[in-house]
Parts: C-alpha cells; structure tokens; sequence
C-alpha cells in the first residue's frame, strides 16, 4: 500500500512538472513584437555587442527542437542530416553578422517601422517572416531601410531572428 501511495504521488508530481515545462518560454532570449526585436538588434548594434546579437537568434538546441521537426528538410526521404542544415545555416549567420557589424556597428539608429519584404510561411507550431527591413533613422535625422538580419521567427507569440543572412 505504501507503494502504490508513493508510486501515485510521483506520478502526480510528473503530470504537474510536464504540464509546468509547457508553460515556460520555449525559445530564449525572445521579444514581445517584431518591433522589440529590432529595437534591440538596433542597440546591440550600436553597441557592437556581438554576443546579444548571436543570443537573439536561434541556438543549434532550439532549431532542433522547435524548428527542424516541422521543415520540408527534416522530412526522411529527403535524406538530409541535421547536423549539415545546422552547420551550413550557422556557418552563414555568423559570416552575415561579422559583416554586419563591421558595416553597422557602432551607428546609433532609431527604429520607425518594420516590414517583411519576403514571403511568410505558416509551420504547424510557428511562423518564419522572411527579409526583415528595419526603416529607421539613423544620427543625421534622415531614414533609412537596413536589412540587418534575414528572417525573423514567431512562435507562441515570442520573436527571435532565425538567422542573420540577409540573401533569402
């Protein structure tokens, strides 16, 4: 009898901490709105701060948790390794955002609007919006269009930037 009490008191506090794990943020370092994002893309640029700019996109653990299942790639019969997606999608941003900062950073701009210039595509679980550009205004007080990263990523209502290549 002590058993099945024990027994039936993990199981309960499994279902509970299960259901909890639901409710927490599934993607880190995420923003309420496209324009949250920007904005602090925008600073982090400002700052050069390169380690902000890599934390707001996506980890290797979250493109394979949350991103890869539900891409056309993953599906078997395309026979394409996780690890060579990953690697290839990494290997670009990182290039793209060295680029980037060398060409923006440091530059103070304030965010005015941001659109996609590319097509949205609807997932089962999220949404990429391809070719983000940032309208902002940059030292001068003139406006100016800036592609500073590529796609940007919504999921539960959380944004994040997929990657920070800008030729979609």
């Amino acid at each position: 009898m002590k058993n099945r009490k024990l027994g039936g008191w993990a199981l309960g506090l499994g279902i509970l901490l299960s259901g909890c794990s639901q409710n927490a943020p599934l993607l880190s370092n995420t923003y309420p709105s496209a324009e949250a994002l920007a904005t602090a893309v925008l600073q982090s640029m400002q700052q050069r701060d390169v380690g902000s700019l890599r934390n707001m996109a996506l980890t290797e653990e979250e493109f394979r948790e949350h991103v890869w299942p539900e891409l056309p790639a993953a599906r078997p019969e395309r026979n394409l390794p996780f690890s060579y997606v990953w690697g290839d999608l990494h290997q670009k941003s990182e290039a793209f955002l060295a680029q980037t900062v060398q060409e923006h950073g440091g530059r103070r701009y304030t965010l005015v609007s941001v659109r996609f210039a590319g097509e949205t595509t609807r997932y089962p679980s999220y949404v990429v919006h391809r070719e983000t550009l940032l309208r902002a205004r940059d030292e001068a007080g003139r406006d100016v269009d800036l592609q500073l990263f590529g796609s940007s990523l919504v999921k539960d209502g959380n944004w994040k930037v997929f990657s920070y290549v800008t030729d979609d």
